[in-house]
């Protein structure tokens, strides 16, 4: 019985003050679908008042979500990754970009495409059985033809 009430103690009072005072690039990796920046309605891509987007996926046994993300070409992207349950290499063909994503962490990664077209992207961390069908997409088009997003509107493949 004793035991519980420091228990107890540090779950309702002292690790949530500890999280104020972390690095704000932790995350509950239980809890990324029910509350905060990876929500499911904030995943994907958004436009910043400055021109660049912001991507936010989260990758888990065995699928990055979402699954197909859209870019425009020629545009800074800011990636803000992180990862349900495992370690996972976001990797995209045809560029030199790999990003890890780490449960509890938000990995940053500043991108950019040149050119148009689909790329690929494999997990090149092995994270068990289904590794080998762990695919996405980015899609980039030109600039003209990316759809301009209202606050709080995410963009993604099904919009072009």
């Amino acid at each position: 019985m004793l035991c519980l009430i420091p228990a107890t103690r540090y779950y309702q009072i002292d690790e949530p003050i500890l999280r104020l005072f972390r690095n704000s690039h932790e995350v509950n990796p239980l809890a990324l679908h029910l509350s905060g920046e990876f929500v499911e309605n904030n995943l994907g891509t958004e436009q910043n008042a400055d021109g660049s987007v912001t991507v936010r996926m989260i990758a888990e046994q065995y699928l990055f979500v979402p699954h197909c993300v859209l870019v425009p070409a020629g545009v800074p992207v800011h990636l803000r990754i992180t990862s349900a349950d495992n370690v996972h290499a976001l990797t995209i063909g045809r560029t030199d970009y790999s990003v890890k994503a780490l449960p509890g962490t938000i990995t940053q990664a500043q991108l950019q495409f040149p050119r148009t077209g689909n790329y690929k992207t494999v997990c090149r961390e092995f994270c068990g059985a289904g590794h080998y069908a762990m695919r996405s997409e980015v899609k980039v088009v030109p600039r003209e033809q990316f759809p301009a997003l209202q606050a709080g509107e995410r963009g993604n493949c099904a919009l072009q």
